[in-house]
């Protein structure tokens, strides 16, 4: 490993890489894009049957996606609008209801209008058949698209990804995070045939059609739009199975065929992952769908059961120039492979349960973060795990608050990585009760199983099920790029403390050896039980500052 340091790792633009962009000026296509709109509010996706045929020659795509949805209220005439981005187009559309001069397609959307009355309840059809050539990723996953690359030995290689962008970037969908297929999939991906497509869920046929190869995969549970990703490339295969908390989990493992014999013996990583995970979260939510991993050719992403694997085959976390690198700069993360461990626990959070927003992404990032400290505490001990969590701490900028503009397709800060876990970290200290707190874990996972949530929901319910009211904890961390100030000074067993920089009625109570205090703006004096100096917890992302 090259020694990099703190500075320069969070720096990096590689680090904790923004998907969506905030702080710029937000128009209505924006709007259009990231909010429930008149032409989304009325209809509710319930499966999406689609195809995708790559062709690597030209990097173009073509496929259908048949839409099933649901009316969620009565209206009148109105028109139903499907993303599809440019250059892609829509060339053929058939609806099982009837139609004003078909559809127009305006930038990155296609609008559907009708003169029909709706009932809620009733549930309908729309076939779209697409094609052209999509966004080219420059640096996937961040700066999203397609990547038509190849691999070390001159094969084609073709993935996408699309989480910022959206998976309106190649496929015609309701493209909202708040509007997931509850009744799955189907994805055929249609290959050349010494090529092998590699979809989400489960393999339901393999088909020769002429001179191709049409793989179908299905998911049959719900999935956010940017899981759904199909990969084609020389890939083999080979099973395992983990015997999990409800029974029998089938691992699947595809990778390019000369990184069979290393994915054999790296992926041994998979089961005390997800032992880990189990224990912390409850059971892996797909076990109807299995667990996959997939060789990408980008670093990695977390699309539900078809995990993004590029992490070289290393521990750490792979950065181009530095080799494997460990992002607490602790040296702890450097015994488990970060990719494996991060995009994993996705499965619980961001896969189960889902942000409504992008703004809220937090939810996904902040608690995924989180679980690395987790499994280190699961798979080596409690002190590497704090080791590990006071060493995030380094990363957070502070540039902008985490959470972003609702709305419009914005995500707030990449502190939503570090920030995130270092707050939830500190709510653990003052719970105070590391069995309670798991059981919150398991318990958003099981209450919010398969569900899209706000951040108002997470925020109350960590409250409620702690007994501890955390909302201005959350309003500090979430709203603010203020960190709490403890300023102090002490004479013999006399302490005196108060917070500064935190927002109005700051409650965050503090552990000084084994005394509480509970600090307001306001100065307060306590007379310890011993004449030791004070030592505070350093797993609590507070600022502590002496003065005389």
């Amino acid at each position: 490993m090259k020694k990099i340091t703190l500075s320069l790792l969070f720096a990096s633009s590689l680090a904790f890489g923004q998907f969506f962009e905030h702080g710029k000026n937000f128009t209505k296509q924006d709007t259009l894009k990231g909010s429930n709109t008149e032409f989304r509010n009325f209809w509710d996706v319930k499966r999406y049957d689609l195809s995708v045929e790559p062709d690597f020659a030209s990097k173009s795509i073509k496929g259908n996606n048949k839409i099933s949805f649901e009316i969620t209220k009565d209206i009148v005439n109105p028109t139903f609008q499907i993303d599809l981005q440019k250059p892609m187009r829509a060339d053929k559309i058939e609806c099982s209801f009837p139609t004003v001069n078909g559809f127009k397609q305006d930038n990155d959307f296609i609008f559907i209008s009708t003169k029909k009355n709706f009932k809620k309840g009733e549930k309908y059809t729309i076939d779209i058949t697409y094609s052209g050539n999509p966004v080219i990723a420059k640096r996937a996953p961040w700066d999203g698209g397609w990547v038509f690359t190849k691999d070390e030995k001159g094969n084609p290689w073709m993935s996408v990804a699309d989480e910022g962008i959206g998976a309106s970037v190649w496929l015609p969908t309701k493209d909202i995070w708040s509007d997931e297929p509850e009744l799955g999939i189907t994805m055929k991906i249609i290959t050349p045939k010494d090529l092998v497509g590699i979809g989400n869920g489960r393999l339901i046929s393999k088909k020769e059609e002429g001179n191709k190869t049409a793989y179908t995969w299905e998911v049959k549970n719900p999935i956010n739009a940017y899981s759904i990703i199909p990969n084609i490339g020389k890939y083999v295969n080979f099973k395992d199975i983990y015997n999990g908390e409800k029974g029998k989990l089938d691992l699947d493992y595809w990778v390019i065929d000369y990184n069979l014999d290393k994915a054999k013996k790296h992926f041994a990583q998979v089961k005390p992952m997800l032992e880990a995970f189990e224990y912390w979260f409850g059971p892996y939510p797909f076990y109807e769908d299995s667990y996959k991993l997939v060789d990408s050719p980008y670093l990695g992403m977390e699309h539900q059961s078809n995990i993004a694997y590029g992490n070289h085959y290393q521990n750490g976390y792979y950065q181009a120039g530095y080799g494997s690198i460990d992002y607490s700069g602790t040296g702890v993360g450097l015994n488990w492979d970060y990719i494996i461990v991060h995009e994993s626990g996705h499965e619980w959070f961001a896969n189960n349960i889902t942000a409504k927003d992008q703004a809220d992404m937090w939810v996904h990032e902040g608690f995924t973060m989180y679980s690395e400290v987790l499994f280190t505490e699961k798979y080596m001990d409690k002190k590497s795990a704090n080791i590990y969590a006071q060493g995030i701490q380094n990363g957070i900028s502070n540039d902008v608050p985490i959470i972003g503009k609702y709305g419009v397709r914005n995500e707030g800060s990449g502190d939503m990585y570090p920030k995130g876990a270092s707050m939830l970290h500190t709510i653990r200290q003052v719970i105070d009760n590391d069995e309670k707190f798991r059981q919150i874990l398991r318990g958003i996972n099981k209450d919010f199983y398969h569900q899209t949530v706000t951040t108002e929901q997470i925020e109350k319910y960590i409250s409620e099920k702690s007994g501890i009211d955390f909302s201005s904890v959350f309003n500090q961390y979430l709203r603010t790029t203020d960190v709490p100030v403890l300023e102090y000074s002490q004479k013999g067993n006399e302490l005196k403390f108060k917070y500064s920089k935190v927002v109005k009625n700051f409650k965050l109570p503090l552990k000084i050896g084994n005394e509480w205090i509970k600090p307001t703006e306001e100065w307060q004096t306590l007379k310890l039980k011993n004449g030791n100096k004070a030592e505070f917890n350093r797993n609590n992302y507070v600022y502590f500052r002496e003065v005389r």
